[in-house]
């Protein structure tokens, strides 16, 4: 049987502030909006205060500060009631173990070693000693407190038999546990236990052990079974030792659920052969994005960069420089437990090392995938690194056989060296044009063709029809309008060459590359959010770790950096060429924003919306974009437009955003039978490249793009697109006839059209 997939999803973030009674008194306005279903981020209790979920501490319970239980039955009962289906984020690959008390599992592993009934769960290397919790900053120690250690205000388990005996000191005590707690920073090197990423507070679980899978995924197939949740969203999968194994075990379980596993493809990758029904939508966002991004501007912003930052390096190297930077630093400690696996190889570590920085994408999976990716990989590394030959030699056999724990633990961390070194660290470095370093994007691709995008969803409509499709996440590294004025940089290069210049001598920063970075983000949003551009710019200076770090943090460095934005918003010329530029690309960003949204609304797959996105929308990379939603003003704007059907203007009040994104997900619920093709409709005449226009199988797309080129050369003039007859725009009511029928006509009111047959 096929797995049915909701007409579309919208995304919410879940927390104390927003729990599941908010998300249930919210599904009526969902419903008005057009939304198949209410996609949930994860529900299951988590670390107290979290503001994400994803630090699953109980697997088996609702998380009380979302609503437990009385909250779960609220919303479903609600989502039921006004006809949409339920979407949840689930987690299986880590829990989070920042304080013992809140996980029972952990605190029993912790009080009871390898001897717990859930030592099985965690993913610990025993041989390699005490299991060391990297928890003390600089001003802890380690206390005795009854039956307990405390450290750091936490409080950790006494194993049996080792409470304090006359002369004792802490010390003493604490040598007797089956854990070590150690300074932070030796998580860097002397890790015993898989983590999420560098995150040493969320601890990987086996979910390849039936056992562990079973009881940890108890209560989200109730979901399914009892509580007729439709849709699973897996999270970070690639961190699991079998993939495939656990999909395949959970499609067994769930065999009716729409199943999406949170894959990051690489540009050219393909989803592994796995029973899922696509991905969460990030290689989507990589076709949309770039699609309305003028690639013949590509030399004079290239030009300009390398002018304004002296960074005379390309992407790949980037890459590159960031992979092995997170290897050899926060990611050490996962590449001494490999190494530990091969004891008789000569310099397993560095060869280790190498191998997974040069893997060009995530991860391989075998037996069933990704052996070439394997093969680049030592290709690559034996290139630059010959004198690890003979480790390079021993380690092959051991690499491509999935049978042999280090294949499989290697599988696991290549994953997180490309996430923390591409991600999160050359994302920040390389600024040439921040609207493309996105996740799953490809920076050194400057913009996309529309043979390119079309090839593209053709290919889509016949592999994954039921894909989610997106344009912003919870993860994603600046919303979707953001991305859309910023594109608008393309089309404007000379005059955001002076700018960037006036800046440069005006008001520079102590590193150039990120002083870019912050240019654009300024461009992007504004200097009217002084606080919101002061988090974001200490979040991204980190991350790039060039001047200041997590670790290390430079509070001059920082300080400075925010002095140089005060100083855009504070010095009158400054504010006012900034605002001025800002005037000037404002309008065709809302073009550009109107455009992609349709067209991704619409493109074969489940579109996805992200909470809040349905109006205009400047976040950035989170926790900036898990900021409260203002509902009730977007549930006004889209009451008043139903109402007068009033075709708002584009305008500030993004009311003209509410309403095509409303028109679109309730002509995909309602008429279904519409969005079953894909075929690229022709367009002729001096402005065709212009204009993405396709047909789905009865409603028609019609979006502008490059539209400062658009306006230069005079508008549409006679373009033309060869549509079929009997259609209407369900944007503006107006009939359209079929044939060779004028875009200047056609796109008159808004900068985009959804045409279908009358109902």
């Amino acid at each position: 049987m096929t797995p049915a997939a909701p007409s579309s999803t919208y995304r919410l973030q879940l927390s104390a502030a927003f729990p599941l009674a908010a998300a249930a008194e919210l599904t009526a306005y969902l419903r008005d909006l057009g939304a198949g279903a209410v996609y949930l981020s994860p529900v299951l209790r988590a670390s107290a205060g979290s503001t994400h979920g994803y630090d699953v501490v109980d697997p088996t319970r609702m998380d009380d500060e979302r609503g437990g239980e009385a909250g779960w039955q609220a919303l479903v009962e609600a989502a039921r009631a006004h006809g949409l289906r339920i979407v949840v984020d689930l987690v299986p690959n880590h829990q989070g173990v920042a304080d013992p008390e809140q996980n029972p599992a952990w605190q029993d592993l912790l009080r009871h070693g390898p001897a717990s009934k859930y030592a099985g769960w965690f993913d610990v290397d025993w041989p390699a000693g005490r299991l060391l919790l990297p928890v003390l900053g600089p001003p802890d120690t380690i206390e005795l407190d009854g039956d307990a250690l405390v450290a750091g205000g936490l409080r950790y388990p006494l194993a049996p038999d080792t409470e304090p005996r006359p002369g004792d000191t802490a010390a003493d005590v604490h040598d007797r546990q089956f854990y070590e707690l150690a300074d932070a920073r030796r998580g860097e090197t002397d890790l015993a236990y898989r983590r999420f990423f560098a995150v040493s507070s969320l601890a990987g679980v086996r979910v390849e052990d039936p056992e562990v899978a079973a009881a940890t995924h108890e209560r989200i197939l109730r979901w399914v079974d009892d509580d007729g949740v439709d849709g699973l969203r897996v999270d970070h999968p690639d961190g699991l030792a079998d993939p495939v194994g656990y999909l395949r075990r959970l499609r067994s379980q769930a065999p009716d659920a729409w199943i999406l596993a949170e894959k990051i493809l690489e540009p050219g990758e393909e989803l592994p052969d796995w029973p899922v029904d696509g991905t969460t939508g990030y290689d989507a966002l990589a076709e949309v994005g770039p699609l309305f991004v003028d690639p013949a501007a590509e030399p004079a912003l290239d030009r300009l960069y390398r002018s304004v930052t002296g960074d005379e390096l390309d992407w790949p190297t980037h890459a590159l420089i960031g992979k092995r930077a997170v290897a050899t630093t926060i990611l050490r400690s996962e590449f001494h437990r490999l190494a530990r696996l091969a004891p008789s190889v000569p310099q397993a570590f560095a060869a280790l090392t190498e191998l997974a920085v040069s893997f060009p994408v995530y991860r391989s999976y075998l037996p069933s995938s990704g052996a070439e990716h394997l093969d680049a990989a030592f290709a690559a590394a034996r290139r630059r690194r010959p004198a690890l030959e003979a480790a390079f030699d021993a380690l092959a056999p051991r690499l491509t056989d999935p049978s042999d724990e280090l294949c499989v633990r290697f599988q696991q961390t290549t994953g997180a060296v490309t996430a923390k070194g591409v991600e999160d660290t050359a994302a920040y470095r390389y600024a040439r044009f921040v609207a493309l370093n996105e996740v799953g994007g490809d920076p050194a691709r400057f913009g996309l063709g529309l043979d390119d995008f079309h090839a593209a969803q053709e290919a889509r409509v016949r592999r994954a029809p039921r894909s989610m499709t997106t344009l912003s996440t919870h993860d994603t590294k600046r919303g979707e309008d953001v991305r859309a004025r910023l594109a608008v940089l393309a089309e404007v290069p000379e005059e955001w060459g002076r700018l960037v210049r006036l800046l440069a001598a005006e008001a520079p920063l102590p590193d150039a590359a990120a002083g870019y970075l912050l240019w654009q983000t300024v461009a992007g949003i504004g200097l009217d959010q002084r606080d919101r551009l002061h988090t974001y710019a200490t979040k991204a200076l980190r991350e790039a770790g060039t001047v200041t770090t997590w670790a290390d943090p430079d509070e001059e460095v920082e300080a400075a950096v925010h002095a140089a934005l005060d100083a855009l918003a504070d010095r009158p010329e400054l504010r006012a060429a900034v605002d001025g530029f800002v005037d000037l690309i404002r309008p065709h960003g809302w073009s550009n924003a109107l455009g992609q949204k349709l067209v991704q609304l619409t493109m074969p797959g489940v579109p996805d919306v992200y909470q809040g996105t349905e109006g205009w929308d400047d976040s950035l990379v989170d926790p900036d974009n898990r900021r409260p939603v203002d509902f009730a003003r977007l549930r006004a704007l889209l009451t008043q437009a139903d109402a007068a059907d009033a075709r708002p203007p584009v305008d500030a009040s993004g009311a003209a955003k509410v309403w095509v994104l409303s028109q679109a997900l309730r002509l995909r619920r309602d008429r279904p039978d519409l969005f079953t093709a894909y075929r690229r409709v022709p367009v002729h005449g001096p402005a065709s490249d212009h204009a993405v226009v396709f047909d789905r199988g009865g409603a028609v797309t019609v979006a502008t793009r490059l539209p400062v080129g658009l306006a230069a050369r005079g508008g549409w003039a006679d373009t033309v697109a060869e549509l079929p007859d009997g259609l209407v725009d369900v944007l503006t009511g107006r009939p359209v006839g079929g044939g060779p029928v004028r875009l200047a006509d056609l796109l008159g009111h808004y900068p985009v059209a959804l045409l279908a047959p009358p109902a």
